[in-house]
């Protein structure tokens, strides 16, 4: 995504120049000193305001970066696949990037800019730390676990092109505009190394992935090398599998055409924070089993400050999977779990809704109770159509437990044909 962007920036520069009929440069595929100052000045909008998620801007935010309207008519008027001119306000012009990904690039141009020319009390404005003099390898963790903290993501995308712009070919395209750099191949190497090797515990699976792209941008294959070999192995169950394998490998699944018919995270030779970045992988499979029980002990080894607890990371996950559309399950063994409220109110809002295809749910020895056991009935009474079997046992419950459950088996609306509580 990298090079796509720095050649973007670079192809709507040169339209800019052909639609004014600039005079003849020494080098055309070069930025010009008044194109580097005025994307520069993009970049710091585009930087200042993501963290914040404003997506939109009146004058007087251009005026701070010291954009005037001429500038950004030209831009807005010309390149308009960089920043135009939306409609009024409040009688007020407003202005935007053309896509959210021009305006994470732009911040993460701006970004390494600052960094490379020693503009530090930027960057330390926006880590809320001293940076002076730290390698780009440090810099670069702080900012990823920055965007960490972020709940809906919007820093991982200019992460990404943040690792991409450390690597030799953008900064031949960019040129100038990025600020002398000396990233040495040791440098590079322990940058991709640091990825690799990340074990933050209290990320989201999901968010996890980024690390493995974060690799893509850097241009190392390895680990998508290695993953596409697991794939082909027939011993899968032997290969020890790392944490960022099992990212790639949970992104890979996603993506793939084909649906698996069965992913048991217990049949991986990996790490429990491992099977947690596999978790991500249910979206695409028709039958998925996982204990919790084996991702426990990682919470309390775990210490990443300021994060949710690992289970309120990957319960929404199964959740989004069931109310996914098209929904691939039909079959959900949590047997073993800890299901305590909160997981079960993600799992209920998935059962409950009307995507959700289920038809064998497996909850033995999960610590249920009356009322999880009432709230599960009560996502089942919502979307009643699908489940035939259901698995309680082991849960040390009583008749009195799972009345409204067991209602369901005479209930002419609901299809479950199979109850086992004891």
């Amino acid at each position: 995504m990298t090079d796509m962007y720095s050649h973007f920036l670079m192809v709507q520069t040169k339209r800019k120049k052909n639609k004014y009929q600039q005079e003849h440069e020494e080098n055309p595929q070069e930025l010009s000193e008044a194109d580097m100052e005025v994307l520069l000045k993009l970049g710091r909008l585009a930087f200042e305001h993501l963290e914040k998620g404003n997506i939109m801007f009146y004058q007087e935010d251009l005026e701070q970066c010291g954009l005037d309207v001429t500038e950004a008519s030209l831009y807005s008027g010309v390149c308009t696949e960089i920043f135009r001119r939306e409609c009024e306000i409040f009688h007020k012009p407003v202005y935007c990037f053309v896509h959210l990904s021009v305006q994470e690039f732009l911040a993460a141009v701006y970004m390494m800019h600052c960094y490379n020319n020693k503009k530090t009390e930027v960057v330390e404005k926006f880590l809320e730390k001293e940076i002076t003099t730290c390698p780009l390898d440090y810099l670069l963790n702080e900012i990823y676990m920055k965007s960490l903290l972020s709940e809906t993501g919007q820093l991982d995308l200019c992460l990404r092109f943040l690792h991409g712009l450390t690597i030799d070919s953008h900064q031949k395209i960019l040129g100038k505009l990025l600020g002398h750099m000396e990233n040495s191949p040791e440098t590079v190497q322990t940058i991709i190394n640091n990825l690799k090797q990340e074990k933050a515990c209290k990320v989201s699976p999901d968010r996890s992935i980024n690390l493995f792209h974060c690799l893509m941008e850097m241009k190392d294959f390895s680990v998508h090398q290695e993953i596409q070999e697991f794939l082909k192995s027939e011993d899968r169950s032997e290969k020890e599998l790392s944490e960022i394998h099992c990212s790639a490998l949970a992104y890979m699944l996603q993506m793939s055409e084909e649906v698996l018919d069965e992913l048991d995270l217990n049949n991986f030779n990996t790490t429990p924070l491992g099977r947690m970045r596999l978790i991500p992988a249910v979206r695409k499979c028709r039958k998925f089993r996982f204990n919790s029980r084996s991702l426990a002990g990682k919470s309390k080894q775990c210490s990443c400050p300021n994060f949710p607890e690992p289970s309120d990371l990957y319960w929404n996950i199964v959740a989004s999977a069931l109310n996914s559309n098209p929904s691939h399950l039909t079959e959900l063994d949590l047997s073993g779990s800890n299901l305590h409220t909160l997981a079960m109110k993600f799992l209920c809002e998935g059962l409950g809704s009307p995507n959700c295809k289920l038809e064998i749910l497996r909850l033995k020895n999960c610590c249920l109770s009356k009322e999880l056991c009432d709230v599960l009935a009560l996502a089942l009474k919502s979307n009643p159509s699908h489940l035939t079997e259901l698995d309680l046992s082991e849960n040390n419950l009583q008749e009195s437990d799972v009345q409204e459950l067991l209602a369901l088996l005479q209930s002419p609306e609901s299809k479950l044909e199979t109850l086992r509580w004891l």
